[in-house]
Protein backbone atom coordinates (compact mmCIF):
# COMPACT_ATOMS: atom_id res chain seq x y z
CA UNK A 1 0.00 0.00 0.00
CA UNK A 2 1.61 3.42 -0.89
CA UNK A 3 1.90 5.89 1.65
CA UNK A 4 -0.92 8.07 0.38
CA UNK A 5 -3.13 5.57 0.91
CA UNK A 6 -1.60 5.41 4.37
CA UNK A 7 -2.57 8.31 5.24
CA UNK A 8 -5.91 8.34 3.87
CA UNK A 9 -6.70 4.93 5.57
CA UNK A 10 -5.82 6.24 8.85
CA UNK A 11 -8.21 9.31 8.40
CA UNK A 12 -11.12 7.02 7.68
CA UNK A 13 -10.94 5.09 11.11
CA UNK A 14 -10.93 8.21 13.03
CA UNK A 15 -13.50 9.77 14.75
CA UNK A 16 -15.55 12.65 12.51
CA UNK A 17 -15.97 15.13 16.06
CA UNK A 18 -13.56 14.08 19.23
CA UNK A 19 -15.80 14.95 22.52
CA UNK A 20 -13.46 14.22 24.66
CA UNK A 21 -10.62 16.87 22.81
CA UNK A 22 -9.11 19.64 24.32
CA UNK A 23 -9.09 21.41 21.19
CA UNK A 24 -11.71 24.62 20.64
CA UNK A 25 -14.64 23.80 18.64
CA UNK A 26 -13.21 26.12 15.90
CA UNK A 27 -10.18 24.54 15.66
CA UNK A 28 -11.93 21.26 15.66
CA UNK A 29 -13.85 22.35 12.67
CA UNK A 30 -11.08 23.60 10.63
CA UNK A 31 -8.98 20.32 11.42
CA UNK A 32 -11.91 18.57 10.03
CA UNK A 33 -12.82 20.61 6.67
CA UNK A 34 -8.59 20.23 5.99
CA UNK A 35 -8.94 16.50 6.68
CA UNK A 36 -12.19 15.89 4.14
CA UNK A 37 -10.31 17.98 1.26
CA UNK A 38 -7.27 15.72 1.76
CA UNK A 39 -9.18 12.76 1.71
CA UNK A 40 -11.36 13.71 -0.75
CA UNK A 41 -9.12 14.91 -3.73
CA UNK A 42 -6.07 15.10 -1.56
CA UNK A 43 -2.35 13.54 -2.46
CA UNK A 44 0.51 13.08 -0.43
CA UNK A 45 4.49 11.72 -2.00
CA UNK A 46 6.47 8.86 -0.66
CA UNK A 47 8.37 10.21 1.93
CA UNK A 48 11.37 8.44 0.68
CA UNK A 49 11.00 11.12 -2.87
CA UNK A 50 10.74 14.61 -2.84
CA UNK A 51 8.41 15.93 -0.03
CA UNK A 52 5.16 16.94 -1.76
CA UNK A 53 1.55 17.23 -0.75
CA UNK A 54 -1.35 18.67 -2.75
CA UNK A 55 -4.88 19.65 -2.97
CA UNK A 56 -7.17 19.88 -5.80
CA UNK A 57 -9.86 22.13 -6.38
CA UNK A 58 -12.39 22.82 -9.06
CA UNK A 59 -12.65 26.35 -7.93
CA UNK A 60 -9.87 29.40 -6.84
CA UNK A 61 -11.83 30.27 -4.44
CA UNK A 62 -12.33 26.78 -2.58
CA UNK A 63 -8.62 26.77 -2.53
CA UNK A 64 -7.88 30.20 -1.06
CA UNK A 65 -11.20 29.43 1.71
CA UNK A 66 -8.55 26.66 2.75
CA UNK A 67 -5.34 28.01 2.76
CA UNK A 68 -6.88 31.11 4.64
CA UNK A 69 -7.98 28.17 7.32
CA UNK A 70 -4.19 26.98 7.37
CA UNK A 71 -2.90 30.16 7.53
CA UNK A 72 -4.28 30.48 11.17
CA UNK A 73 -2.14 27.54 12.07
CA UNK A 74 1.23 28.99 10.06
CA UNK A 75 1.00 26.96 7.36
CA UNK A 76 2.07 28.79 4.25
CA UNK A 77 0.41 26.40 1.05
CA UNK A 78 0.90 27.87 -2.26
CA UNK A 79 -1.69 27.71 -4.90
CA UNK A 80 -0.89 26.71 -8.67
CA UNK A 81 -3.62 26.58 -11.70
CA UNK A 82 -3.51 23.49 -13.21
CA UNK A 83 -5.24 22.04 -16.04
CA UNK A 84 -8.41 23.38 -15.31
CA UNK A 85 -7.44 23.17 -11.83
CA UNK A 86 -6.58 25.07 -8.49
CA UNK A 87 -3.97 22.93 -6.72
CA UNK A 88 -3.07 24.01 -2.80
CA UNK A 89 0.47 22.50 -1.70
CA UNK A 90 3.82 22.43 0.18
CA UNK A 91 6.89 20.80 -0.98
CA UNK A 92 8.40 21.84 2.71
CA UNK A 93 9.12 18.14 4.63
CA UNK A 94 8.62 20.08 7.94
CA UNK A 95 5.45 22.07 6.92
CA UNK A 96 4.22 18.65 5.43
CA UNK A 97 4.76 16.35 8.70
CA UNK A 98 2.89 19.47 11.06
CA UNK A 99 -0.01 19.41 8.46
CA UNK A 100 -0.63 15.23 9.25
CA UNK A 101 -0.26 15.95 12.50
CA UNK A 102 -2.85 18.53 12.66
CA UNK A 103 -5.14 16.59 10.61
CA UNK A 104 -4.81 14.03 13.26
CA UNK A 105 -2.58 11.47 11.46
CA UNK A 106 -0.52 10.41 13.76
CA UNK A 107 1.06 6.89 12.56
CA UNK A 108 1.68 8.47 9.24
CA UNK A 109 3.53 11.49 10.82
CA UNK A 110 5.75 8.96 12.88
CA UNK A 111 6.72 7.03 9.47
CA UNK A 112 7.23 10.34 7.71
CA UNK A 113 9.29 11.66 9.92
CA UNK A 114 11.52 8.71 10.45
CA UNK A 115 12.11 8.69 6.51
CA UNK A 116 13.10 12.45 6.72
CA UNK A 117 15.07 12.58 9.51
CA UNK A 118 16.89 9.50 7.59
CA UNK A 119 17.46 11.51 4.63
CA UNK A 120 18.41 14.69 5.91
CA UNK A 121 20.90 12.73 8.21
CA UNK A 122 22.39 10.98 4.88
CA UNK A 123 22.30 14.33 3.39
CA UNK A 124 24.41 15.92 6.16
CA UNK A 125 27.00 13.02 5.57
CA UNK A 126 27.63 13.61 1.92
CA UNK A 127 27.74 17.18 2.19
CA UNK A 128 30.49 16.53 4.75
CA UNK A 129 32.43 13.62 2.69
CA UNK A 130 32.29 16.37 -0.41
CA UNK A 131 33.64 18.98 2.00
CA UNK A 132 36.78 16.87 3.19
CA UNK A 133 37.08 15.52 -0.36
CA UNK A 134 37.09 19.40 -2.08
CA UNK A 135 39.41 20.32 0.72
CA UNK A 136 41.72 17.12 0.61
CA UNK A 137 42.27 18.15 -3.15
CA UNK A 138 42.82 21.35 -2.57
CA UNK A 139 45.67 20.20 -0.04
CA UNK A 140 46.87 17.81 -2.09
CA UNK A 141 47.06 20.39 -5.50
CA UNK A 142 48.89 23.25 -3.11
CA UNK A 143 51.31 20.67 -1.72
CA UNK A 144 52.23 19.19 -5.47
CA UNK A 145 53.11 23.20 -6.51
CA UNK A 146 55.28 23.62 -3.38
CA UNK A 147 57.26 20.55 -3.90
CA UNK A 148 57.68 20.87 -7.36
CA UNK A 149 59.48 24.40 -6.18
CA UNK A 150 61.07 22.36 -2.89
CA UNK A 151 62.78 20.33 -6.05
CA UNK A 152 63.94 22.90 -7.94
CA UNK A 153 65.59 24.58 -5.58
CA UNK A 154 67.06 21.80 -4.12
CA UNK A 155 68.39 20.49 -7.51
CA UNK A 156 69.99 23.65 -7.87
CA UNK A 157 71.08 23.93 -4.61
CA UNK A 158 69.47 27.18 -4.04
CA UNK A 159 67.12 25.26 -0.88
CA UNK A 160 70.47 25.38 1.36
CA UNK A 161 70.87 28.89 1.23
CA UNK A 162 67.55 29.84 2.50
CA UNK A 163 66.90 30.97 5.93
CA UNK A 164 66.84 28.20 8.52
CA UNK A 165 62.83 28.15 8.93
CA UNK A 166 62.21 28.42 5.54
CA UNK A 167 64.59 25.11 4.92
CA UNK A 168 63.12 23.51 7.90
CA UNK A 169 59.18 23.77 6.28
CA UNK A 170 60.63 22.98 3.04
CA UNK A 171 62.05 19.46 4.18
CA UNK A 172 58.98 18.85 6.45
CA UNK A 173 56.65 19.50 3.80
CA UNK A 174 58.85 16.96 1.51
CA UNK A 175 58.45 14.43 4.18
CA UNK A 176 54.51 15.01 5.07
CA UNK A 177 53.10 15.79 1.09
CA UNK A 178 49.39 14.91 2.50
CA UNK A 179 48.79 17.06 5.66
CA UNK A 180 47.20 20.72 6.27
CA UNK A 181 49.14 23.40 6.68
CA UNK A 182 47.77 23.37 10.47
CA UNK A 183 49.52 20.03 10.67
CA UNK A 184 52.56 21.28 9.14
CA UNK A 185 52.96 24.33 11.44
CA UNK A 186 52.81 22.01 14.15
CA UNK A 187 55.47 20.11 12.97
CA UNK A 188 58.31 22.87 13.20
CA UNK A 189 60.55 23.28 16.34
CA UNK A 190 58.99 26.63 16.74
CA UNK A 191 55.11 25.20 15.82
CA UNK A 192 53.75 28.38 13.77
CA UNK A 193 49.91 28.57 12.60
CA UNK A 194 48.40 28.05 9.49
CA UNK A 195 49.24 31.35 8.44
CA UNK A 196 52.71 31.26 9.09
CA UNK A 197 52.85 27.87 7.62
CA UNK A 198 51.37 29.46 4.26
CA UNK A 199 53.44 32.04 4.23
CA UNK A 200 56.41 30.65 4.02
CA UNK A 201 55.79 27.76 1.91
CA UNK A 202 54.78 30.78 -0.37
CA UNK A 203 57.80 32.83 0.27
CA UNK A 204 59.67 29.22 -1.27
CA UNK A 205 57.20 29.24 -4.33
CA UNK A 206 58.32 32.62 -5.26
CA UNK A 207 61.90 32.68 -4.47
CA UNK A 208 61.46 29.04 -6.84
CA UNK A 209 59.81 31.18 -9.61
CA UNK A 210 62.14 33.96 -9.38
CA UNK A 211 65.16 31.64 -9.63
CA UNK A 212 63.32 29.90 -12.66
CA UNK A 213 62.84 33.48 -14.63
CA UNK A 214 66.76 34.37 -13.99
CA UNK A 215 67.55 30.85 -15.30
CA UNK A 216 65.50 31.17 -18.33
CA UNK A 217 66.22 34.90 -19.36
CA UNK A 218 70.76 34.24 -18.56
Amino acid sequence: MSFNLEVKEEIKSMKLWDVNSSMKQEEQIDRLNAREHFLSTGFINDPNKKSHIEILFKEEKKAKELQDVLKKYNFNFKIVARSNNYILYSKDGEEISNFLAFIGANKAVIKFEEVRVLKETRNNINRVINCENANLDKIIKSSVEQIEAIDYLIKTGELKKLDENLQEIALLRKENPSISLEELGKLLKEPIGKSGANYRLKKIINIANEKKLLSKNS
